[in-house]
C-alpha cells in the first residue's frame, strides 16, 4: 500500500517537473514572441518547485537513496552500522515531525481563509500547501516504517545492507 502511494506521488513528481519545463519555455517563448510574460509564472514555478522536490522524497527514502557520507560508518562494524541506519532513521522522524505539524497549520490556515496569491489569476494558496504536507507525510511514514523494520531484521539476528549507490567516477 505505502509502496503505490509512493508510486503515485512519484508520477505526480515527474508531472510537475514536465509542467515546470513547459511553462518556462511557454514563458521564454511568450517573452521573445510576443514581448509579454505569462501572468503569474514565477508564484506556479515556486508552488511547482514544491511538489517537484517534496512528492518523490518518500520513494528516494524507500530505495535508501538519499546522499549519504559513509566514509567512516564503512569501517565499523556491520551490526554497529545496521543501528547507525536506524538511528538515522528515527532521527529523520523526529526532524520531519516539526515540519508536519506546521505544515498541517498552515493548511489549515489558507483553507480556513481562503488565502491567495496576489497576482492576475488570484491563485490560492492551499494547493502548494497540500503538496508540502502530502509530501512530507509519506517521507515520515516511510521513514517511521523503515525504522520499525531495521530495528526488528536487528533484533532477530540479521544486519541492515543498503543498496550501494554507484557514481560515474567509479
Amino acid at each position: 500500500m505505502l509502496g503505490k502511494l509512493e508510486n503515485v506521488l512519484l508520477g505526480l513528481g515527474a508531472a510537475a517537473v514536465a509542467l515546470l519545463g513547459l511553462l518556462i519555455a511557454s514563458n521564454v517563448v511568450a517573452r521573445a514572441v510576443f514581448d509579454t510574460a505569462l501572468p503569474d509564472t514565477v508564484t506556479m514555478v515556486r508552488e511547482l518547485m514544491v511538489a517537484a522536490i517534496l512528492l518523490p522524497l518518500a520513494a528516494a527514502t524507500a530505495a535508501r537513496a538519499h546522499v549519504a557520507v559513509e566514509f567512516i560508518s564503512n569501517r565499523f562494524p556491520p551490526k554497529l552500522r545496521s543501528w547507525l541506519i536506524v538511528l538515522g532513521s528515527v532521527m529523520g522522524v523526529l526532524a520531519l515531525t516539526p515540519l508536519l505539524y506546521a505544515g498541517w497549520r498552515e493548511l489549515a490556515h489558507n483553507w480556513g481563509s481562503g488565502s491567495f496569491f496576489y497576482g492576475d489569476l488570484n491563485l490560492p494558496k492551499w494547493p502548494g500547501r497540500l503538496l508540502f504536507l502530502m509530501g512530507i507525510a509519506a517521507c515520515w511514514i516511510r521513514l517511521a516504517e523503515l525504522a520499525f523494520r531495521d530495528t526488528r531484521t536487528i533484533l532477530a539476528g540479521g544486519i541492515i545492507d543498503p543498496p550501494k549507490q554507484t557514481t560515474e567516477a567509479e
